[in-house]
């Protein structure tokens, strides 16, 4: 697995006191779920994280951004080990801002440092082509340039290329590399409510795969395009591979004519294999009902749904270059070699799956949000804020 530059991040004198840090987290009124999108788990990840820090007394989460409060969070932050506070009571007590899923105001951000609070901005986007496709289509606004002071800006090592240099730029401060965090206690809470009662596990031993894709489609870093035509390679090649490619995250396409025509240009679909769905969390589908997972990215190298996906067993079709000897590679844009992968998957991988789940197993514990070189590597990064 290819390593964040850790080295970079100096060791620093301690911190004068014990601090008290907030994690910004967006909050709005009715029905809000962790698996919307991952950076309302990166906010529980990190607060883990935090919570074992020796630099660190208090941890919380932070209302902000939306327009609820903490008392809108009640369910959706069920699983939070750390009190949730608003905005107005964390300008009083906090002397860390860790800005994550809610963006903090300009006003809000001099005051408190005036104050003598700092503030970290983490960034766990592809910020740069999110923005840049936001003011070229016309779509909502995402990240706002809005002046706001930052003592450092926080990134994920699959942003090195794409976007760290842009925050730097843009938001005028420091920028580090951080290490990804992830956690199965999200994945295991959720099934241990699931009334069906299934195992989050990949079941071997069936003569037909059924091929999930779950790239988003709202954003041109993760889309199911690839992954659709290295199904299609693979089926064309090995036409009793592929019982259904499920195209997840899909649904809002099928109103696309370009979409349609592309679609209607597989065998896959011809041949009547291929299904297009909405959007639904992995643990959800994933038990019983999928066989493989087919994955891409651009410039967005680091995804739960590879953790999820490995984690349970699952082989994972992907071209990441960060997770190590993980899953079953193809490079960059080759949906070809992708198609190439998903056979030897197809071939290989229940006779080797002890070590396929060992090798995820590494994986995993490098993840770990209570590991000890990733609570020392965030405690380095929170020290030198006050070297």
């Amino acid at each position: 697995m290819s390593e964040a530059p850790h080295t970079a991040i100096p060791r620093a004198a301690a911190t004068p006191t014990k601090l008290k840090v907030g994690v910004s987290i967006f909050i709005r009124k009715g029905e809000q779920s962790l698996w919307e999108n991952g950076v309302y788990q990166n906010c529980l990840f990190l607060v883990m994280l935090l919570l074992r820090s020796p630099c660190v007394e208090r941890t919380v989460l932070v209302a902000g951004g939306g327009d609820g409060g903490p008392a809108d969070a009640t369910n959706f932050l069920a699983d939070s080990p750390v009190p949730i506070i608003d905005m107005a009571t964390a300008a009083q007590e906090l002397d860390l801002m860790i800005e994550m899923s809610a963006q903090l105001g300009r006003d809000w951000s001099v005051a408190f440092r005036e104050r003598g609070g700092k503030i970290v901005s983490m960034r766990v986007g592809n910020d740069y082509v999110i923005d840049i496709e936001r003011m070229i289509f016309n779509k909502p606004h995402g990240m706002l340039v809005s002046g706001a002071p930052y003592d450092e800006v926080w990134t994920l090592p699959e942003y090195e290329i794409s976007c760290k240099p842009y925050f730097a730029s843009t938001f005028r401060a420091p920028t580090k590399l951080m290490p990804h965090l992830w956690s199965s206690m999200v994945v295991e809470k959720a099934m241990a409510r699931s009334p069906e009662g299934k195992r989050f596990a990949y079941e071997p031993g069936r003569k037909q795969w059924r091929v999930a894709i779950f790239e988003p489609n709202i954003c041109m870093v993760k889309t199911s395009f690839i992954p659709m035509l290295g199904c299609e390679s693979a089926h064309r090649a090995q036409p009793r591979l592929i019982e259904k490619m499920w195209v997840y995250n899909s649904f809002h396409l099928k109103e696309k004519p370009n979409f349609v025509a592309f679609a209607q240009s597989l065998d896959l679909v011809r041949h009547g294999l291929a299904t297009f769905e909405g959007r639904f969390p992995l643990y959800q589908v994933l038990p019983g009902a999928i066989d493989a997972v087919f994955a891409h990215h651009w410039e967005n190298a680091q995804n739960y749904l590879y953790y999820e996906a490995l984690y349970g067993g699952w082989p994972l079709i992907h071209n990441s270059h960060l997770i190590g000897d993980c899953g079953y590679r193809y490079h960059d844009f080759d949906c070809e070699e992708g198609g190439q992968a998903l056979r030897r998957a197809f071939a290989e991988h229940d006779a080797n799956l002890p070590a396929y789940r060992e090798r995820a197993r590494a994986l995993i514990a490098r993840l770990d949000p209570e590991g000890e070189e990733n609570v020392r590597l965030y405690t380095a990064a929170i020290e030198s804020l006050y070297a």
